[in-house]
């Protein structure tokens, strides 16, 4: 009996050499992402900008472009509980079920989610993890899982600000990478998500910082400390999470790799964003160099706002390059560069109107305010038609990303 045993074991362990367990999850394999069967995917996604980090050229307005700014505006039109009230709305109705399931049928396998932490920490205790956050990434992930559509978890807002501009809806400055207290708030919270997502196989992975450091700041101060912070929060993921992906943006824009080493980690990827550039080889030769040389994955996380022409060059470029790629947005309004637009009322341009004016004092936003039952309606028909039941399809941008409506 104990040589049966012992030769079962030998045969257990010679098969687990031979024919190793499949994972579950998408993982890297050299310069290829791969589905859990071993076989390579090339990404093809869209961002859903605008849903949990409001951005005010979506709204069409101008200077008012972050969320705290876009935020402070509708107070003075709404007043603080209606305002609030209608975030909620608005969370409930910008994407739901039938967004998701429109993405998944016109031939995208993945979407990137960008989020505020904001949302996830209370307001008057940062370090104590509060708010609607993980509740609305919980229901994406969900209808993604439906859907078979992978999701990559995208923090588009830092603790402090990576960036130093309104996309990170900071104070203008990339304070995150001079307060240790930020940085262990991005550690912490992205910790906490990835424990909660550990098992969930539809999620691809983790964007850890979007858009870092942008051109207006000093590189030779800001660059060699965004590696370093990378680092930190890979090890505290991994301490929970050995199972997922995780992106890593260069700076200025994503688009600086010279900051990166040799990887750090098995799962990495690599992402860059590029808009409004030639659609010439020259612009992606650097990632590709890099990618031949680390023998890792490269995506290209976001790109977009741009003619249907523009569009079709740089998505085949890209994919001649084996990169994936994630259009931006899904959605915004009385566009036609995304793949849904929602309707333009002649309310909304009373409030376009009162947004874009000076409101530097009480008086101006008093003397400026439309009526009240055009605020009203304007806010009560913006809520009904970015749901995606009432919005339009661009059927030129869909053959642009190479798709076609089902």
């Amino acid at each position: 009996m104990k040589k049966i045993i012992l030769q079962f074991c030998f045969f257990l362990i010679v098969a687990s050499v031979m024919y190793p367990q499949q994972s579950s999850f998408v993982t890297t394999d050299g310069k290829n992402i791969v589905t859990p069967d071993g076989k390579p995917i090339l990404l093809r996604g869209i961002n859903l900008g605008n849903w949990l980090v409001p951005e005010g050229y979506m709204f069409k307005f101008t200077n008012t472009n972050s969320p705290q700014r876009i935020n402070e505006a509708f107070n003075q039109l709404l007043g603080p509980e209606a305002t609030k009230k209608f975030w909620k709305q608005y969370r409930d109705n910008y994407i739901t079920k039938e967004d998701i399931s429109f993405i998944k049928k016109s031939g995208l396998n993945s979407i990137r989610v960008p989020f505020n932490y904001r949302l996830f920490v209370s307001e008057d205790q940062t370090q104590r993890f509060d708010g609607p956050g993980m509740e609305m990434l919980d229901r994406v992930v969900q209808w993604c899982s439906q859907e078979n559509l992978y999701v990559i978890l995208d923090m588009h807002c830092a603790p402090g600000g990576q960036t130093g501009d309104n996309i990170d809806d900071s104070y203008g400055y990339p304070y995150l990478f001079e307060s240790n207290e930020a940085q262990q708030l991005t550690v912490d919270l992205w910790k906490a998500i990835a424990q909660r997502y550990a098992h969930a196989q539809i999620v691809i992975g983790y964007d850890l910082l979007n858009e870092p450091i942008a051109t207006y700041f000093d590189a030779s101060k800001f660059n060699s400390k965004l590696e370093p912070l990378y680092k930190r929060i890979v090890s505290a993921i991994r301490d929970v999470d050995t199972n997922h992906l995780v992106f890593l943006g260069g700076a200025q824009w994503n688009n600086n790799f010279k900051v990166f080493g040799e990887p750090f980690d098995k799962k990495l990827v690599y992402t860059y964003h590029k808009y409004w550039c030639d659609t010439t080889q020259a612009m992606v030769q650097e990632y590709s160099d890099f990618s031949n040389k680390y023998n890792v994955p490269i995506w290209m996380g976001e790109s977009g706002e741009n003619s249907d022409r523009w569009v079709d060059s740089w998505r085949r470029l890209n994919e001649k390059n084996n990169f994936g790629w994630c259009f931006w947005p899904f959605k915004k309004m009385d566009s036609p560069s995304n793949m849904v637009s929602i309707a333009r009322t002649a309310e909304w341009d009373s409030i376009i109107t009162f947004v874009n004016k000076p409101r530097t004092s009480y008086k101006n936003f008093r003397d400026a305010k439309p009526a009240p039952e055009v605020i009203k309606k304007a806010f009560a028909d913006y809520l009904e038609n970015c749901k995606f039941t009432n919005c339009t399809v661009n059927e030129g941008y869909l053959k642009a990303l190479g798709l076609r409506r089902k």
